[in-house]
């Protein structure tokens, strides 16, 4: 098989994580296009299940645990890559960087 996959998101879901943890990690229910499956993908980092809307075609990868789900996120073995391709850490970054904008001097 191929180590990525192309497909959309039918619905955006949070995963109540495994104990002894106590999170809901944010993951969106994304339908492969190249055979149909609807598979669970986790959406890695803060704030990016912002970027992720509906009926978006994303870039899907494995976790790097070869088909086992990975830390307390229960039967989830996907991670979303890029969102109508452009990298979720690109997104990330940009929205960083905004905030960090510092005060300009102004001359009086």
């Amino acid at each position: 098989g191929s180590s990525h996959a192309k497909g959309i998101v039918t619905e955006k879901v949070g995963i109540e994580a495994k104990q002894p943890n106590s999170a809901i990690r944010k993951s969106a229910r994304v339908q492969l296009i190249k055979n149909g499956k609807k598979v669970t993908a986790f959406v890695p980092r803060d704030g990016c299940l912002n970027f992720v809307e509906e009926n978006d075609e994303v870039l899907v990868a494995g976790f790097g645990r070869s088909g086992h789900a990975k830390g307390d996120i229960p039967g989830v073995r996907f991670k979303i890559v890029k969102v109508a391709g452009v990298g979720l850490w690109a997104l990330f970054k940009a929205v960083s960087y905004t905030h960090l904008t510092l005060p300009t001097k102004r001359i009086v």
